[in-house]
């Protein structure tokens, strides 16, 4: 069932505020140390796309949470395409259980980690999800602060009366993922500024294999099933 949109702005809301409250202001005075006067600006974004980004004029860093990025992470089937699903499962963040308020809550860190790594001077280009990305976010995790903004969405989400469920999704399995896809289906994967379009060509065992079109036009992919997605 569509998760209404009142409900992913809200829950977007929510997640700004964890963001600013639980791991920004604890943080704030190791960042402007290392850039002063540095800020950071929340948005809700209308799409899926949701990034960090940093604008080094005005010394502001902007985080995006884009509320169909916030549905999809509401259902097993579209919620198993995005990094944090494997994030959680492969590095056993909430003990390796995905579910919705794991996802919004490791979403959040996930990004934050972004942050911090660019105020270290360690996000280069091509070099964006490396070493010191997954040592910050390793630390959020460690740390509590990614357990404390869980907690923080669980109690707020649950005073605002939003359904933010913690109960673990099953995941389709590889054998159902194949089915799903057939030669000829329009497809997207990938994230934010960075997600392609394109057509399925082959569909493998593990993975199909991906016809560009739009911008990836004339590109070929073996794309993993787990990422790929009905394009919005």
């Amino acid at each position: 069932m569509p998760i209404p949109k009142q409900t992913t702005h809200k829950l977007g809301a929510l997640m700004c505020q964890a963001t600013r409250d639980i791991l920004w202001a604890p943080a704030e005075n190791r960042i402007q140390a290392q850039n002063r006067r540095a800020g950071l600006t929340l948005r809700i974004g209308s799409g899926q796309a949701t990034y960090h980004r940093y604008d080094p004029r005005h010394k502001q860093h902007l985080i995006n949470y884009g509320v169909r990025m916030i549905a999809a992470k509401h259902q097993p089937e579209t919620a198993q395409g995005w990094l944090s699903t494997r994030e959680i499962r492969g590095r056993g963040y909430f003990g390796g259980e995905v579910s919705v308020l794991n996802l919004l809550a490791h979403t959040c860190c996930h990004e934050f980690a972004h942050l911090l790594q660019h105020s270290a001077g360690q996000r280069h280009f091509g070099s964006v999800h490396n070493r010191h990305f997954y040592e910050a976010l390793d630390e959020l995790h460690s740390s509590g602060a990614a357990g404390a903004t869980r907690q923080y969405l669980s109690e707020e989400a649950e005073k605002a009366g939003l359904g933010l469920s913690s109960t673990v999704f099953e995941l389709p399995n590889p054998v159902q993922q194949r089915r799903h896809w057939q030669v000829g289906d329009p497809v997207c994967f990938g994230e934010g500024a960075r997600q392609k379009q394109g057509k399925v060509l082959r569909v493998n065992r593990k993975t199909c294999t991906v016809e560009g079109t739009h911008s990836a036009r004339g590109l070929r992919y073996r794309v993993p099933l787990s990422m790929l997605q009905h394009p919005v």
